[in-house]
C-alpha cells in the first residue's frame, strides 16, 4: 500500500494535464482494457493461467468492476478544474469512508485509536481542500471538480470492503483480472460515443504518456496491489496509507516546476501523516474484529 500511493499520486499530477484533451469515458475504457491485457499476460506467463472456476458467479466482477470504473471516470471529470494537491487531499477522505463501508458490509469493528486517526486525516484532508480558511469549510465552499471527485471517491471506499466480501478465494490477479474484464465491458457500453468520437491518432503526447502510466502503473499494478492488501487487511487500514498521496503529489508538482503550495496548507498534510502514523501503530487483531 506504500507503492500504491506513490503510484497513485502521479495519476493526479498526469491526469490535470490530460483530463481537458479526452473525454473521460474514452481514456478511462481504454485503461482499463490496457491494464486487463497486461495482467491477463501476467497470469498466464508467471503461473498456469485463469482457472474455470476464476469466473463463478460474474455477476460480481460486473458489480466491482462498475463500482471502479465509476471512480476512475468521476476522477478525470473532477480533475478538469480541481487542482492536483487538491484532488489528491479529497482522495484521503477514502478511509473514513472505507471504515463505514467495511462496518456495513463486513461488520469491521473500529478502535478508539483507528477512529480518532480517521478523524484527524479526515479533518487534515478538509484542511487542505479549503485550502486552510475556516470559514470556507464551515461553509462548504468547495470546487466543482472536488465535488465530482468525492462521489468518485465513495465509490473507491466501497470498492475495498466489496473486494474482501465478493472473494471466494480467488487470487489477486485473477480477481483483478475480472474485474479489469468487466470493468472494461461497462465502460465501453457506456461510453462508446465519446469513444468512437475520439481521434485517437491525433492525440497530443501527454495525453498518451497519461494513458500509459495510468493503465500500467496506475491500474494493472495497483489493483494488483490493493487487492493483495485488502485481503489481508482492514478495509480502513488499506486506505490509510492514501494520507501519503497528497504528500506525494506535492513532490511531483514541485518536480513539474508547479512550485510548492502555501504554508496554509501545511498543518493539514501534517494532520494527514500523523493519522497515517496512528493507524500504522495499531496492530491487526486489535483493529479487525468481526463477530
Amino acid at each position: 500500500m506504500l507503492l500504491f500511493s506513490a503510484l497513485v499520486a502521479g495519476s493526479f499530477s498526469l491526469g490535470a494535464r490530460a483530463a481537458n484533451l479526452i473525454d473521460p469515458a474514452a481514456i478511462t475504457a481504454a485503461r482499463f482494457v490496457i491494464a486487463a491485457a497486461l495482467i491477463a499476460a501476467f497470469a498466464f506467463a508467471a503461473g498456469p493461467g485463469v482457472p474455470r472456476t476464476a469466473f463463478r458467479a460474474p455477476w460480481r466482477y460486473l458489480l466491482l468492476g462498475g463500482v471502479f470504473a465509476s471512480y476512475f471516470v468521476l476522477m478525470f471529470q473532477g480533475l478538469k478544474t480541481a487542482a492536483p494537491v487538491s484532488a489528491s487531499a479529497v482522495f484521503t477522505l477514502t478511509p473514513l469512508m472505507a471504515a463505514g463501508f467495511g462496518w456495513l458490509l463486513m461488520r469491521q469493528r473500529l478502535t478508539g485509536r483507528m477512529a480518532a486517526a480517521l478523524a484527524l486525516g479526515g479533518a487534515g484532508a478538509l484542511w487542505v481542500i479549503f485550502r486552510g480558511d475556516p470559514a470556507a469549510m464551515a461553509r462548504l465552499e468547495f470546487g466543482r471538480g472536488e465535488g465530482i471527485y468525492l462521489a468518485g471517491c465513495v465509490a473507491h471506499a466501497l470498492y475495498t470492503p466489496l473486494v474482501r466480501r465478493l472473494n471466494r478465494g480467488e487470487s489477486p490477479v485473477v480477481f483483478s483480472l475480472g474485474t479489469l474484464l468487466a470493468g472494461a465491458g461497462v465502460l465501453i457500453l457506456w461510453g462508446w460515443g465519446p469513444i468512437w468520437a475520439t481521434d485517437w491518432t491525433a492525440l497530443p503526447g501527454i495525453v498518451w504518456i497519461t494513458l500509459l502510466y495510468v493503465a500500467i502503473l496506475a491500474s494493472a499494478v495497483t489493483f494488483v496491489l490493493v487487492q493483495y492488501a485488502t485481503l489481508r487487511l482492514p478495509a480502513a487500514k488499506v486506505m490509510a496509507y492514501t494520507y501519503l498521496t497528497p504528500v506525494w503529489v506535492i513532490v511531483l508538482e514541485a518536480a513539474m516546476g508547479q512550485g510548492l503550495p502555501g504554508s496554509v496548507v501545511a498543518p493539514g498534510i501534517g494532520a494527514t501523516l500523523l493519522a497515517l502514523w496512528m493507524l500504522l501503530r495499531e496492530d491487526e487483531p486489535a483493529s479487525l474484529r468481526q463477530p
